[in-house]
């Protein structure tokens, strides 16, 4: 908080920021495409950013310059000394190990201590509803099953940004109510989270502000429905010129 003017200080700030990755563009060429060419906006404490834009907009790219796994190639990110994880499905999985080496595995590649999620492996256990499978080798696992183990491990992370990418509802439908009952909860909370998808419904009903992204660049940012409302009205005059 600035104590002079009674505004909230952001926790992250991105001001022109962009992106780009090697593409071939020929049998012995390759181009720069910038995945992100223009982003600009601030994240406060507490709230549930939402990140919407059409497949290809640079929204995961996005999330993992807010987790620090790249750099901006221009601009500037500045993160205020607060700690950023990208809730990852299946990290760091390895088909001959158990369900509970690969809990432990994947936790620590997650970012957590070794002791911290051995003291969870009980809970992500019966979270995750494998019974004698968490000690059975995970290519002996069902797809849904590696799913409820990877999402029951992510679970317990706790740091103080979540960066969320399109992983609500997973397993099959009995797990995928409750994987969307836990996360919704943590959404609710205090927590700070950044939450991309391309569902208007999800921002809608979990995020209170939103920024939305369009071909690399900040399109609009503000109250999630007035963002929404201009995301929408897009897709619509992009069907009609179509």
């Amino acid at each position: 908080m600035n104590q002079d003017s009674g505004i909230p200080s952001p926790i992250l700030s991105l001001r022109n920021v962009g992106a780009f990755y090697w593409r071939r563009s020929g049998y012995l060429r390759k181009e720069h495409f910038w995945a992100l060419k223009d982003v600009s906006f601030d994240l406060y404490q507490g709230e549930s950013l939402g990140i919407i834009g059409r497949n290809g907009a640079g929204k995961s790219t996005l999330l993992k310059l807010l987790a620090g796994i790249i750099s901006p190639d221009k601009g500037k990110l500045i993160n205020y000394g607060f700690t950023t994880t990208l809730l990852s499905l299946q990290l760091g999985f390895l088909p001959n190990l158990s369900g509970r080496e690969n809990a432990i595995l994947s936790g620590m590649l997650l970012g957590m201590k070794r002791k911290e999620i051995e003291k969870r492996l009980s809970y992500i256990q019966e979270f995750s509803e494998l019974d004698d499978f968490f000690d059975q080798p995970i290519n002996t696992y069902s797809s849904g099953m590696r799913a409820r183990l990877g999402f029951s491990v992510a679970f317990q992370l706790d740091p103080d940004v979540l960066l969320i990418d399109e992983i609500l509802g997973v397993g099959d439908a009995d797990f995928r109510k409750k994987s969307e009952a836990v996360m919704r909860e943590k959404i609710r909370s205090d927590k700070t989270i950044v939450l991309v998808s391309h569902s208007a419904a999800t921002v809608r009903q979990l995020c209170n502000r939103t920024v939305w992204i369009e071909n690399g660049e900040t399109k609009a940012e503000g109250e999630t429905a007035e963002v929404l409302r201009s995301y929408e009205g897009s897709l619509g005059s992009q069907s009609i010129k179509k």
